[in-house]
């Protein structure tokens, strides 16, 4: 790598892994807040009936735990790798949504991250900045 890019770049993946974050802990927090809405979103997109809000809760927990690690960029095999299919489970289970496209242009919201989380586990090696 030339030094400019290799100054640039592990900046450049920081704002990834940030950006990531943050969408991946308000999903978090979002189950704890309102645990109705995340067994709404397991009924609806995932064919997943019958999850307890106190269900809800746990994985809310678990996954702000999961989102502080990728943000500390600790275990970036597993945490990156993790959040990506998350996020790809998230994006293509939405699927229905791409298909009525201006009745539901904020899904398309998705598939800029999905490339970013994509982005970042390939180059995780290099995502250096503020990382454990």
């Amino acid at each position: 790598m030339t030094q400019s890019l290799e100054q640039k770049l592990p900046w450049a993946l920081l704002t990834l892994r940030v950006g990531i974050f943050i969408v991946m802990f308000i999903w978090a927090v979002d189950k704890l807040v309102n645990p109705s809405h995340a067994v709404a979103v397991f009924e609806g997109f995932y064919g997943i009936s019958g999850l307890s809000t106190t269900l809800a809760n746990v994985m809310g927990v678990l996954q702000i735990v999961l989102a502080l690690a990728f943000l500390a960029g600790l275990w970036k095999t597993l945490t990156y790798g993790v959040i990506l299919v998350m996020h790809g489970m998230s994006t293509f289970s939405s699927f229905a949504q791409y298909l009525d496209a201006f009745n539901n242009l904020l899904f398309f919201a998705a598939w800029p991250m999905l490339a970013a989380c994509i982005a970042l586990f390939m180059l995780r090696e290099y995502d250096t900045k503020l990382s454990f």
